[in-house]
């Protein structure tokens, strides 16, 4: 539990410095542990934004390097949590936040569908102190002290805190009329996604979000934050998308995740410095382009095998 005190130590004294002071360190951060990054792990970042924005190599170099830049600034930001309770509506403006709350007002929950650009703790926080019921799905830390901290601080702020190898209790939750709020912009393994075109090439996704809301008959909302040239953030909740619900449940899955694709695309092509590139985002489909059909065959015989290890109690 080092670890944690060590954190805590830290926000304590994060919180007692002006902003600007944070802003400062915050960017010096980022700018100095920019070399220290593996050669190799910068090279794909700016190989995978050259592919994906069509731009050229000095271009690529500088989005990636921003989007890395930005983690120190906000790590201050989640740090000076205690200092923005009751207070995050001054620096998040949400956009969006109406057709949410009508939604919610039916009492059914809903799915939000959520990536790794801005600063998207603070959103979750944000839309927390506005009255939205949240549950943030994360994943267990292997450090016991830091995820105990993460946890803290994302309570602090007003959001219920779920793993998510917990999908009982999200299922739960949903018929409770919680907003469940889902990350889903990263690689999964190729048994847990399908394959969706995303900035022209294939690319696997979660299938989560699209999951969950077919199976309650929710609609899924894509939610973002970007900052803004003042410093503060504006959440942009885009406009709710129904998921089909036919007798083909994968063609319905494949369908929803293909939609919210499309709008993180389009967010990412207008904030690119704010998503984290140094992600390595098609590793699994690298692995299946590399092992052909045979893992399409031992796809299929896993599949029809494999008891599902979440609940799910509808096949069709």
């Amino acid at each position: 539990m080092i670890m944690y005190y060590l954190e805590k130590g830290l926000s304590f004294f994060c919180c007692l410095l002006p902003e600007a002071v944070c802003e400062w360190l915050g960017n010096l951060l980022g700018t100095l542990t920019w070399p220290l990054i593996p050669a190799k792990r910068r090279r794909m970042a700016v190989d995978n934004v050259m592919q994906c924005l069509r731009v050229p190599e000095a271009e690529a170099e500088r989005v990636a390097k921003a989007s890395w830049v930005r983690f120190g600034p906000m790590a201050f930001e989640v740090l000076r949590f205690p200092k923005f309770k009751g207070r995050l509506h001054e620096r998040v403006e949400l956009e969006g936040l109406e057709e949410v709350k009508k939604i919610l007002a039916l009492g059914r929950g809903l799915v939000f569908a959520t990536s790794h650009c801005g600063n998207w703790e603070l959103l979750g926080g944000a839309l927390a102190e506005a009255g939205v019921s949240l549950v943030a799905v994360g994943m267990k830390q292997k450090e016991s002290g830091s995820d105990r901290f993460i946890t803290e601080n994302r309570r602090l702020v007003g959001m219920h805190v779920t793993y998510k190898t917990d999908v009982r209790e999200m299922f739960k939750m949903l018929k409770d009329g919680w907003a469940i709020g889902l990350l889903m912009d990263q690689d999964v393994s190729a048994r847990d996604g399908v394959v969706i075109d995303w900035f022209g090439r294939p690319t696997m996704f979660a299938q989560g979000p699209a999951t969950l809301a077919r199976h309650q008959q929710l609609p899924i909302v894509p939610i973002y934050i970007t900052r803004l040239p003042d410093g503060r953030h504006k959440g942009i909740l885009y406009p709710p998308l129904p998921v089909p619900h036919t007798n083909d449940k994968k063609a319905d899955i494949l369908e929803a995740t293909r939609a919210v694709g499309r709008i993180l695309e389009k967010h990412i092509r207008a904030y690119p410095e704010e998503w984290f590139w140094l992600h390595d985002r098609w590793k699994s489909v690298r692995w299946i382009q590399a092992h052909g059909d045979a893992w399409f065959e031992e796809h299929d015989r896993w599949h029809s095998t494999q008891k599902m290890r979440r609940t799910d109690p509808e096949n069709s």
